[in-house]
């Protein structure tokens, strides 16, 4: 867990306050009255904090009032040596350029996200005339369907293992592929259909690369109905050994739905947030929903004051965490955040495409996000009681 911050019980003296007032107040006289993003610096030239605003000019006027602000904010103030601010062209590229800037300088009074690595993707390539199913991480640079995210590498590799034994869909390089002269062991143990070497023709592999595709994208149902049937006729053909394959088949598809959990009758597409705060920590957990399938969860520990509200941690939060991933079309929140229709523009921008940013409050929705709020305060539970130990042991 991160250092929570408390500053509430650090009271600025008034000489300081006035020193911090008077720096904004420079400041303010030379502040644009248009969209921008603000920088409080210390004496050392250290960022304090990183802010957003529709006019600068008034919300630096706000701090530079005598009474008002609580305690985190007086220390803020009070620490407050200069301002620097740039000005943008609307208050959503202001937004998303907070969240850059507070992802890049880490500043004291911001809530940090502090986990920020990619989330890795299945890639069924599109490059070679035998597609691969392969992880990745990264920018998607590579010709090919990219399926995710997935919460962990975990999660991806128990799902490629699944979709080898179900799909028969090589894993391995192209280098490898090309200098084989005879099949390797995956296709002794049936996770290879053996493109290398002939042991199935471009139709069939094709074939089976196109029900990879389909179940990936949500319409597992539908692949599964067509391997019942194959089986079925290979049955009433007495050819046992294609129908056992088939079985095989089924039974690798049926294990993946299994280790997904919940999968939404309703929701094809969307990522899932919900907080719980207790004992000065925040915990957030994240949900994600593609084609219909639950493809994990994780939780995150963002480091906040101790004072700040759970929707002002969370739309921080989702600020930072799209910075540098693509949004789904739906966003579902536990709790309702500041600027959320401002939020939801951003995205839209970023994305492309529009996205909707909502506090479910009925039907399956709402269930989604109880039971991430659920997950969220177990999380927190199960973190807090290690930490408690380890300082026990300490």
């Amino acid at each position: 867990l991160p250092e929570p911050i408390d500053d509430s019980a650090e009271v600025a003296s008034e000489g300081t306050l006035a020193i911090g007032r008077a720096a904004i107040e420079r400041a303010v006289k030379l502040a644009p009255t248009s969209p921008g993003v603000y920088r409080m610096l210390n004496a050392a030239n250290d960022v304090l904090y990183v802010g957003k605003a529709k006019s600068v000019k008034k919300r630096l006027a706000s701090y530079a009032r005598p009474t008002g602000q609580v305690a985190r904010i007086a220390r803020m103030i009070a620490m407050t040596a200069n301002v620097e601010m740039v000005s943008t062209g609307t208050e959503t590229e202001a937004l998303l350029l907070e969240a850059n800037l507070i992802k890049q300088l880490r500043p004291r009074f911001n809530v940090q996200l502090r986990d920020d690595k990619s989330f890795p993707y299945i890639l069924i390539t599109g490059d070679h005339w035998a597609p691969q199913i392969v992880k990745h991480r990264g920018a998607q640079t590579r010709p090919g369907r990219y399926f995710g995210p997935f919460a962990s590498v975990g999660a991806v590799n128990r799902t490629i293992t699944a979709l080898q034994r179900a799909f028969l869909v090589r894993s391995c390089t192209d280098s490898f592929f090309e200098s084989r002269t005879r099949p390797c062991l995956l296709y002794q143990i049936k996770r290879c259909s053996g493109p290398c070497t002939g042991e199935i023709d471009f139709p069939g592999y094709t074939e089976l690369v196109r029900e990879a595709n389909e179940f990936l994208s949500g319409r597992s149902r539908l692949v599964k109905q067509e391997l019942a049937g194959e089986m079925e006729k290979a049955s009433h053909e007495l050819e046992f050994e294609r129908a056992a394959l088939y079985r095989d088949r089924l039974a690798a598809l049926s294990a993946i739905q299994s280790q997904q959990g919940i999968n939404p009758r309703t929701v094809e597409e969307a990522d899932v947030f919900a907080i719980h705060q207790e004992g000065g920590y925040s915990c957030v957990e994240v949900f994600f929903f593609r084609t219909g399938q639950n493809w994990g969860n994780r939780a995150y520990f963002p480091r906040a004051d101790k004072s700040i509200e759970a929707g002002e941690v969370l739309g921080s939060f989702l600020a930072q965490f799209y910075d540098d991933k693509p949004p789904p079309k739906l966003i579902l929140l536990s709790h309702r955040v500041d600027d959320q229709e401002l939020l939801a523009e951003a995205l839209c921008v970023k994305a492309g495409y529009k996205v909707e940013v909502s506090t479910p409050q009925r039907g399956e929705k709402k269930e989604l996000v109880a039971h991430a709020l659920t997950n969220a305060r177990e999380a927190l539970g199960r973190k807090l009681a290690d930490t408690a130990t380890q300082t026990r042991l300490l």
